[in-house]
């Protein structure tokens, strides 16, 4: 089953989110815990959680890819921005529970001077925090650009954390193709040694979901500047061979893109014509 889709916003609950990405033609999708910014979620409804489990099914949507803040930073300095990483996780955490068995994706955060060791140590930190026994979510690491001091732009980093880490198991990794063709990764010309190399250094069963995205600049710049899928300076055959590919094709594909909603129908269209 290919599952395409993209960002949904949630200021209508869930079966507004579900309605939505239908009418998108997508069968999966992303959506913040919270204001991408940070500060406080919305409470959840449990009847509109109810609701929407039982549309989804109806409708076959499944594989969310839950997005933390773009604020959280498990590794920061200050003591009050981390403060909000471990307490936006735990209540992310728990709120995830409403829709059983999905994924939660974070960027792994910026040492900001610190240092890799201590970031990847503070991440750890976090998570060990956070994550509990009965939980049914899994919680996605995202690859970076490399970008400043934000930590994922080596493989070699998720791994760091997630050898750390006790609840090891809850832990997946998100594929951003952007990010990895930023941070040096040539997915363009070479998918098939990124891949070897993820699997070698990470391990291609921690692999759950794919973002889906084009980039603005040139291999190696760490930048993270995303681009629509026709439109960027990844052909249109890359993004193909990405989709179809055997290690990535039975994930979640989540897009992006800078787009408004007639955007993101064209492209899961024309992602969609690309699978068949």
């Amino acid at each position: 089953m290919f599952r395409i889709g993209c960002h949904i916003s949630t200021s209508g609950g869930y079966m507004a989110m579900g309605r939505h990405i239908e009418a998108l033609g997508g069968n999966t999708f992303a959506f913040f815990t919270r204001n991408p910014r940070g500060g406080a979620a919305k409470e959840i409804d449990p009847a509109d959680a109810e609701a929407f489990a039982a549309f989804c099914r109806e409708k076959d949507i499944d594989r969310l890819v839950a997005h933390a803040p773009y604020t959280l930073n498990p590794c920061a300095e200050k003591e009050n921005v981390r403060q909000f990483a471990f307490t936006a996780m735990a209540d992310d955490l728990r709120r995830m529970e409403y829709t059983p068995g999905q994924l939660y994706n974070f960027h792994p955060g910026s040492h900001v001077g610190q240092g890799v060791e201590i970031g990847i140590e503070k991440t750890a930190e976090v998570l060990n925090a956070v994550l509990f026994p009965e939980m049914t979510t899994t919680v996605l690491l995202e690859t970076m650009a490399g970008k400043g001091s934000e930590l994922g732009g080596r493989f070699e980093e998720l791994r760091e954390i997630i050898d750390r880490v006790t609840l090891r198991d809850r832990l997946g990794v998100c594929f951003d193709t952007c990010h990895v063709w930023d941070g040096g990764y040539d997915v363009v010309n070479d998918l098939d040694g990124v891949l070897t190399e993820f699997d070698r250094v990470v391990g291609l069963d921690r692999l759950r979901a794919v973002h889906l995205n084009n980039s603005l600049n040139g291999l190696g710049s760490r930048k993270d500047r995303h681009a629509k899928i026709i439109g960027g300076v990844m052909p249109l055959e890359a993004v193909e061979r990405v989709i179809r590919h055997p290690a990535l094709k039975s994930l979640p594909f989540i897009l992006e893109t800078p787009n408004d909603d007639e955007g993101y129908a064209a492209e899961i269209a024309l992602l969609r014509s690309l699978r068949e």
